[in-house]
């Protein structure tokens, strides 16, 4: 692992400069203190030399020029997600860490080659997933775990929000995997195993294709945990859901509701509701994110989200649309 150093600014390589790229790189301004942005790399020269002007770094149409002469430690990878295992498992065997984008990779074997990988090299590998740096999930976590709501006994979660989807990437099976399953879905998964533990079994379904693509733009998740909580999860491309919250838990004794402007939970003999956040903040979450990174690469902290997080995220998801293809329940188990 990288040393503590005072003033130690950890040099990092962006990899796509696409619309998530964005966000990450007003993350990295706001924690200067911390890394330096040596370089980015897109296959569209044009894209990574726009943005290597605008934050004073190299660009690179090859990634794997990155590597020469910046001593680069870390990457984040942000390209598509067809890419993510080939552009990580070249990084990981340099030594340098990994900050990837969801999904971890499209397919279980590469995830698990990925891991396997990391742990070789003693790298940090871990998958971004924003939701796990939102203050509101992480205290719900927290309210869970005290026991006040009792048992809980079911989860909603719901993704849906209308985006024309036609000409992206995120809508192209060999691109991406899927369609608004991986796409959002990723975030899904990862948001309920992280308050409820394992997910033991998942059944899905597609929705009528509203805008005509190669892949769903609307489906529905059912998944039960290994304590025995069902949940369902609502994600849609074509369809907008007007709702104050986009997570629910109903415990045997109270309910918890995680809202994009507030959250809150009221226990079962209470009248009044208990707010407990401010909500949602995209670029909070994203910086929380990176300095989570950073400071498990110099052993500072513990990562907030394990390479078997990610691993597993990319297993629920494949088994999901194993569930689609046949409409049956299917049990995610490890190969």
């Amino acid at each position: 692992m990288t040393p503590a150093k005072k003033n130690y600014q950890l040099r990092i390589a962006l990899i796509g400069c696409g619309r998530i790229s964005q966000t990450h790189l007003q993350a990295i301004s706001t924690l200067q203190d911390l890394c330096q942005l040596k370089a980015v790399s897109d296959v569209r020269e044009s894209a990574a030399i726009s943005v290597a002007e605008q934050y004073g770094c190299k660009a690179f149409a090859d990634y794997r020029q990155v590597v020469d002469g910046d001593k680069i430690e870390a990457v984040i990878i942000a390209s598509p997600p067809s890419t993510h295992a080939e552009i990580a498992m070249f990084f990981l065997e340099q030594g340098i860490h990994v900050l990837c984008e969801k999904p971890l990779a499209i397919r279980v074997a590469d995830a698990e080659q990925m891991v396997k990988k990391a742990s070789e090299r003693d790298c940090r590998l871990m998958m971004a997933s924003k939701y796990r740096y939102v203050d509101d999930v992480i205290k719900a976590k927290g309210i869970v775990e005290s026991g006040i709501l009792g048992d809980v006994m079911l989860f909603e979660n719901v993704f849906c929000s209308k985006v024309d989807m036609r000409d992206r990437w995120n809508a192209q099976k060999q691109i991406a995997g899927g369609g608004v399953l991986v796409d959002n879905g990723c975030h899904s998964v990862d948001i309920a195993r992280y308050l409820l533990g394992p997910i033991e079994k998942v059944q899905a379904e597609e929705g009528r294709r509203v805008q005509k693509l190669e892949v769903e733009d609307t489906a529905r998740l059912y998944f039960r945990t290994k304590s025995d909580t069902m949940g369902a999860v609502d994600l849609s491309w074509s369809i907008h859901k007007e709702q104050e919250s986009y997570v629910n838990l109903y415990g045997t004794e109270g309910v918890l509701s995680i809202g994009w402007k507030c959250s809150k939970y009221r226990q079962s003999e209470k009248m009044h509701w208990i707010p407990f956040g401010k909500g949602y903040d995209k670029n909070v979450a994203f910086s929380s994110q990176i300095k989570n990174f950073i400071g498990a690469i110099r052993g500072k902290e513990a990562p907030l989200i394990t390479p078997n997080d990610g691993l597993e995220s990319v297993r629920v998801i494949e088994t999901a649309y194993r569930s689609m293809q046949t409409n049956k329940w299917i049990e995610v188990v490890k190969t």
